[in-house]
């Protein structure tokens, strides 16, 4: 298995994603193929003696900067370290690609150079989230900020595929997030999509409202991109809120500092569920190759774990098995 790394996207990069190459090159049975200029890359690596054998680079002398926002020009820069590495997936030359680089460029490459899984409109990007009964994803936790009900419909049945196949989680519970438990409650988008969900082959178990999303009740979390990726910053910025004034409160007098020492090991356990780094990246679903978007500030940690997320979908099969088991379904409601 050949995973390309996109050494050059991030705000750390590409320190960081070297880093974070490493560290799975030595952990993972996979080839990892570092893209980007091989100038900035190398002061990065142990002399070449010392280096993995599964590690390698591959020249791209273009960066993709992470305020570029037209497709048409990203789609132009065809020797970006980027566009190389999807194009290495779209070729056959590796089986995924993971990049923490601009995201909607990622989304566009991707969707144009590796193509849509047919029967589905378009794909989304299936973000990690952590509840109390376990693991889940949020679906479109970005990639798509104006929906059509059939896309809500769609993304439940990717979200359910991935989450059975890739985190082994069988018959996973599908929910659509919305302000009421109620079928009725919504807007046109939700109301219209809650019926075409009920007809999907998924354990749908209907409408859940925000506090929802935390408390298990469905390993498939399904929204438009607008309103995912806003509750998914949300959360991140709620989580690192609570830490911080964990800190603060600790130091605030010697009984605090006390009880702080005492707790010190639920602490960090608590700082490692619900760091970003932890879950390394999100699989973008529904196109035609393995594709991770990480955090554009994803440090070593994140891309080695990143890195593992693309493993653990192609060992999975995740996309054979959209293909298999969803296309002719997906044509039916379109």
């Amino acid at each position: 298995m050949i995973i390309a790394v996109d050494a050059m996207g991030g705000d750390y990069a590409p320190q960081s994603v070297v880093e974070g190459a490493l560290r799975s090159a030595g952990a993972l049975p996979v080839e990892i193929a570092l893209v980007g200029r091989p100038q900035e890359i190398e002061p990065h690596l142990p002399p070449a003696r010392q280096r993995p054998d599964n590690l390698r680079i591959v020249p791209a002398n273009d960066v993709i900067p992470m305020e570029t926002g037209s497709t048409r020009s990203v789609l132009r820069r065809r020797e970006s370290s980027m566009f190389v590495a999807v194009d290495m997936v779209a070729n056959g030359q590796a089986q995924a690609v993971v990049s923490a680089g601009n995201s909607g460029a990622l989304v566009a490459l991707s969707h144009s150079r590796l193509g849509v899984i047919e029967g589905f409109r378009r794909p989304g990007i299936a973000a990690p989230i952590l509840t109390l009964k376990g693991s889940g994803v949020m679906l479109d936790a970005g990639a798509n900020v104006d929906c059509q009900p059939i896309d809500l419909a769609q993304f439940g049945l990717m979200g359910s595929v991935y989450v059975q196949h890739a985190l082994k989680i069988d018959n996973p519970r599908v929910g659509l997030l919305n302000i009421g438990a109620e079928p009725s409650k919504g807007n046109n988008l939700t109301r219209a999509a809650y019926d075409l969900l009920a007809q999907m082959p998924i354990n749908f178990i209907g409408n859940i409202e925000a506090p929802d999303i935390f408390n298990g009740d469905a390993q498939v979390v399904v929204a438009d991109g607008f309103v995912g990726n806003v509750a998914l910053k949300m959360t991140e910025a709620v989580a690192q809120f609570v830490m911080e004034e964990l800190r603060r409160c600790s130091r605030s007098s010697l009984a605090s500092r006390v009880g702080a020492f005492l707790l010190r090991e639920g602490l960090a356990e608590l700082h490692e569920r619900y760091d970003y780094a932890t879950y390394g990246g999100a699989l973008l679903l529904g196109v035609r190759g393995i594709s991770v978007v990480s955090h554009g500030r994803s440090d070593a940690k994140a891309i080695a774990n990143a890195i593992a997320v693309a493993c653990h979908a192609v060992e999975g099969g995740v996309v054979p098995h959209l293909q298999a088991t969803c296309s002719s379904l997906v044509e039916s409601l379109s």
